[in-house]
């Protein structure tokens, strides 16, 4: 089941464990939190074996470029909107909160490459034969980056500054969370291999190269077929 992170709500220490406090602080956390519960509900009658990945922050992109992230509407992650800013599509990014108990007062969080997570899911699978009622595994790099060091290793990648405004915090957000990813090391051996430059270079590949999203290619391969109508009409 792809859980997520946001099932430890506002974490009292970190890393979190999957041992940690559970309990989620906005809309979405608490989806995934009951999804667990109803697994759990009917593990416990007998009928399931569950493998619950709880995700931390997915971000990146295939190293081809061929394939990324292209949200519906505004952003709500941090990425995708940093990536719209630095292609024109966005004027700035707003930055939620910049007073939280963190060391350079934003919001800390542990990000992981969406191919280091596809892996990891992989390596649940190779276990599924072996898991007997409900499991639990961190995926997740184990290290915390804030907004500010996100914005900066961004702007290092992209050769520029991205225009940004801080605002007041968003209901639901927290100061900070990062993961323990010890026991899907020892339990899966599975273990987050791509750090953050590869995890911003590779995003940045795909959406420079294609920076109106699928769209483009929606559109390219739209207009060759209008061409032809028009030739046989001719």
């Amino acid at each position: 089941f792809s859980s997520s992170c946001t099932v430890y709500g506002e974490p009292d220490e970190v890393p979190v464990t999957e041992d940690s406090p559970i309990g989620a602080v906005n809309p979405y956390g608490w989806t995934k939190l009951h999804g667990e519960q109803v697994l759990e509900a009917v593990a416990a009658a007998g009928g399931l074996d569950v493998m619950l990945l709880r995700y931390f922050n997915p971000i990146g992109a295939h190293e081809s470029g061929l394939i990324g992230e292209d949200p519906n509407g505004i952003p709500n992650n941090l990425l995708p909107y940093m990536l719209q800013v630095a292609v024109g599509r966005r004027k700035h990014l707003n930055v939620y909160g910049a007073d939280y108990p963190t060391p350079d007062g934003t919001g800390v969080r542990d990000y992981i490459h969406v191919v280091d997570l596809a892996k990891g899911h992989l390596k649940a699978l190779e276990r599924l034969d072996l898991v007997h009622g409900v499991s639990t595994w961190n995926l997740g790099t184990g290290r915390g980056y804030s907004v500010r060091q996100m914005i900066t290793a961004f702007e290092e990648v992209i050769g520029r500054p991205l225009p940004h405004v801080f605002k007041a915090r968003r209901p639901g957000d927290i100061a900070q969370c990062w993961s323990d990813p010890s026991k899907a090391r020892d339990d899966l051996g599975w273990e987050a291999e791509r750090d953050l430059l590869a995890m911003l270079t590779d995003a940045w590949r795909w959406q420079s190269r294609n920076p109106q999203g699928y769209a483009e290619d929606a559109a390219a391969t739209a207009q060759p077929a209008a061409n032809t109508e028009t030739a046989l009409a001719s």
